[in-house]
């Protein structure tokens, strides 16, 4: 019976929400002689807590439930309840220091996201990713050249942005592209879900399990970029396969003109640069990321302020706005009304009815685009990285981390862990690997980055980018028509393990 239990509990350890670095094994086992509340009561009860918590925030489509709040919720409960029994055992201060760690461990990651969200944000607003849809639009391409491009741009736009901001970039190109063919809809979104999580997992900062993995530092930076070629070939395997049974047809093509607003060249090189200079801080300061990209958030506040300043001078070169208040051509000239003050309105008031009217879109606020963050997101993070903090100071990832890992071979293991991440969030899973700290080769961390990375495809809602597929296709890309090809996607998830011990075998 307590074997049985003990199994149960490392299945249910694992497929809790762990979602970050929050709970630092190594830091946490530094403190003095934790409790151990595994088998106590409270224990019980921050189990039961976390486990509903996390089932409401996979419900979130159903119950319309922001998934922060019942996260967010049981974080701070199983707090309370760890720190009332060190608070009667005259441990308060243990527990606070226990508590701040996974604080600290959550604020490097939100800041890091914060500003990588408020990038996008505002490459959105200068329509940089509008007007890469258009150019794909007007290209005349068939449907299955233009499965391979949304497939291998969706592989490389993940490697520098979240995987659910380029699925949702590629999912709207489809969907204008395939409004007459359903089934190239359906199998373009198997393959963008896939190419988005298998881009992410070769770059430092394409998803958020490298990005843990990075900044825990058990992975160096220039170490991740070996997981190219087995992430290509995550990716081409089930594309190759299924590439045969996308129509042969060309879409009708779509002739627009989309012009960048201005500015939309510089935030893309702003952008580029932040990503150098986080990269800089981690290799040659020996500081956290989140601090180099704070600095780089600068980059776009300066910038923000120049296009603020400048915005009038560039709407004055415009025309000013049309006088006629009536300005329709089939009624009889004398009968169409003029407003004769309307260039001296223009002229005496450049800020608003020049930009208003005549330039609209082409002032720019950062501080608009930090608003319009997915604060839903980030404070879920926060909630599971605190909740997840609590488990282990409990003690409940020291179990699974000793029966996973010690039990176990470690290659069985990590393919485990990429399997657990088709049915909960990669980034949770990653989390209770960073937690447990096994004991492991430089080879086997890269693999479970990569398996936790791309798992997630083999199940239509294992991550963010088919979450958002099938709200945006609803009816088209659904978990019933992901799940027939899971085979397939399965395939390439193996085909990637042995490239990388092919490839990668120095690192074990």
């Amino acid at each position: 019976m307590l074997r049985c239990s003990k199994y149960c509990l490392l299945l249910l350890t694992m497929l809790l929400p762990c979602f970050s670095e929050a709970a630092d094994g190594a830091s946490l086992s530094e403190h003095a002689n934790p409790l151990n509340l595994t088998a106590h009561l409270i224990g019980y009860v921050s189990l039961v807590l976390f486990t509903c918590a996390y089932f409401l925030a996979m419900l979130e489509e159903v119950t319309e439930l922001r998934k922060s709040k019942p996260m967010v919720f049981a974080a701070s409960v199983i707090w309370i309840l760890i720190a009332s029994v060190y608070a009667s055992d005259g441990m308060s201060e243990q527990a606070g220091i226990a508590f701040r760690s996974s604080l600290e461990s959550y604020a490097e990651l939100f800041l890091f996201i914060m500003v990588s969200m408020t990038y996008l944000n505002a490459m959105e607003d200068r329509g940089v990713f509008e007007s890469l849809r258009v150019w794909l639009l007007s290209k005349n391409f068939t449907y299955r050249q233009l499965f391979w491009i949304t497939g291998f741009q969706a592989f490389f736009i993940s490697s520098g942005c979240n995987n659910l901001t380029t699925a949702l970039l590629m999912g709207s190109v489809i969907l204008a592209m395939g409004k007459d063919s359903p089934r190239f809809v359906t199998l373009s979104c198997i393959n963008v879900v896939v190419a988005a999580n298998a881009g992410g997992s070769f770059s430092p900062f394409g998803d958020i399990t490298t990005l843990l993995v990075w900044q825990k530092g058990v992975v160096p930076f220039t170490d991740f970029f070996s997981l190219l070629i087995p992430a290509i070939v995550n990716f081409v395997v089930p594309a190759a396969i299924m590439h045969f049974f996308i129509p042969k047809e060309r879409p009708a093509a779509v002739m627009e003109a989309q012009a960048m607003r201005r500015g939309g060249f510089v935030i893309i090189g702003l952008f580029v640069l932040t990503i150098i200079t986080a990269t800089c801080f981690e290799n040659f300061l020996k500081l956290p990321p989140a601090a180099g990209m704070m600095l780089g958030l600068t980059y776009l506040k300066f910038f923000s302020y120049y296009l603020q300043k400048t915005a009038a001078d560039s709407a004055n070169h415009q025309y000013p706005p049309i006088a006629f208040q009536n300005p329709d051509l089939s009624e009889p000239l004398q009968n169409i009304k003029i407003d004769y003050f309307g260039p001296m309105k223009w002229m005496n008031k450049p800020k608003t009815l020049a930009m208003s009217e005549v330039d609209e879109g082409q002032s720019f606020d950062v501080f608009d685009k930090v608003a319009n963050l997915e604060w839903d997101t980030l404070l879920f993070f926060y909630g599971v990285m605190v909740a997840v903090g609590g488990l282990s100071f409990i003690g409940y990832l020291e179990i699974a981390s000793l029966h996973l890992y010690g039990n176990m071979d470690p290659t069985i293991a990590n393919i485990l862990v990429g399997i657990a991440s088709a049915f909960v969030d990669n980034g949770t899973i990653m989390l209770a690997v960073l937690t447990m700290a096994p004991d492991i080769s430089q080879g086997q961390w890269l693999l479970v980055t990569l398996t936790a990375g791309v798992g997630g495809s083999m199940l239509a809602v294992g991550s963010a980018a088919g979450v958002g597929l099938m709200g945006q296709a609803k009816g088209i890309y659904t978990f019933t028509s992901h799940l027939k090809w899971t085979p397939v996607i399965a395939l390439g998830y193996f085909a990637s393990i042995a490239a990388h011990f092919l490839l990668n075998s120095r690192y074990f």
